[in-house]
């Protein structure tokens, strides 16, 4: 399983501030650094808005 990030995200941060492992990468919209991802949910629980999905 692994995790995207939508057009749904408003770049609150609120994701990156969740990851233990930095995978969050900054800008308009966040994306996910899939190397540094270890697919634990813990963005998705966090996440306001529900931008982030399971692929």
């Amino acid at each position: 399983m692994s995790y995207r990030i939508t057009e749904a995200c408003e770049a609150c941060g609120t994701c990156k501030d969740a990851c233990p492992n930095d995978a969050i990468i900054e800008g308009d919209i966040y994306k996910i650094d899939a190397e540094k991802c270890a697919e634990c949910g813990a963005c998705v629980e966090e996440c306001p808005t529900g931008a982030i999905v399971e692929e």
